[in-house]
């Protein structure tokens, strides 16, 4: 058993959760249990993942996407407002807890999702890029020898258990990379360009096509939901170890 209130201070601090201007309201979303004997991790706030987190007997769901957003444009819709409201009901019926964290798990140094991508490729994290409010949200990095594209490919579809989309422009042996998890826009893509890496790795699907192929440039999709499960799941080893905890990986994949 650990206290959640000490838990929820470990991954605030750890995280750093209020370095980074964000649309998520990071941190505690809906508070249940005083104590928790087990923590379910999964990508996206939902009610399948909380249905089998109460079935794992989980006190508390660690998710990437939550059910809290700041300023959306369309944040007085009724049926928004139904949708939380039907999420927030259920856990608070279970005594379930909800603890969110967007930006800052894409961006850790350790933990987040772009470093474990950059990990699973075999590459070394070199700098930031992508910056909001001073703070970069990707990361570039570099292999120790060139690798070839289509090796890439390979280890990502194995490594996250996705099919790639491959714009395959540029260089077919590759030193360099960008990499940018989830649903990066086209503003992340030029940010890595001026990075000059031989390849750029996300995860939604973007029309970059034409303007890839007249810039001779390589870009991976890898799947928004496969290229953040990784930070999650990173975090689960960590808590273990510090509140001698149980822990439960969801997986629920979107096929985006």
């Amino acid at each position: 058993m650990a206290k959640l209130k000490d838990i929820v201070k470990f991954l605030n601090n750890y995280l750093r959760i209020e370095e980074i201007k964000d649309f998520s309201r990071n941190g505690l979303q809906v508070k249940g249990k005083s104590e928790v004997s087990k923590i379910a991790f999964t990508e996206n706030a939902g009610l399948d993942t909380f249905k089998s987190a109460l079935c794992e007997k989980a006190d508390l769901i660690i998710v990437h996407h939550g059910i809290l957003w700041k300023k959306l444009p369309f944040a007085r819709n009724k049926w928004l407002k139904k949708l939380v409201a039907r999420r927030i009901k259920f856990l608070e019926k279970n005594n379930i807890s909800l603890y969110a964290v967007h930006l800052p798990l894409d961006r850790h140094r350790i933990v987040g999702n772009i470093a474990q991508l950059i990990k699973l490729l075999g590459a070394e994290i070199e700098n930031g890029f992508a910056y909001i409010g001073g703070k970069n949200v990707a990361w570039t990095g570099k292999f120790k020898n060139t690798v070839d594209l289509k090796k890439v490919v390979r280890i990502l579809e194995k490594g996250l258990k996705t099919k790639c989309v491959v714009l395959p422009f540029g260089k077919k042996k590759i030193k360099t990379i960008a990499v940018c998890s989830g649903g990066a826009g086209s503003k992340t893509l030029y940010d890595a360009l001026n990075e000059k890496v031989d390849l750029y790795v996300t995860g939604e699907q973007k029309d970059f096509y034409t303007a890839v192929k007249d810039l001779d440039f390589n870009v991976i999709f890898a799947g928004h939901y496969a290229t953040e499960t990784l930070g999650v799941k990173a975090l689960m080893p960590l808590l273990e170890k510090k509140f001698k905890i149980k822990t439960i990986f969801i997986d629920d994949p979107t096929g985006l």
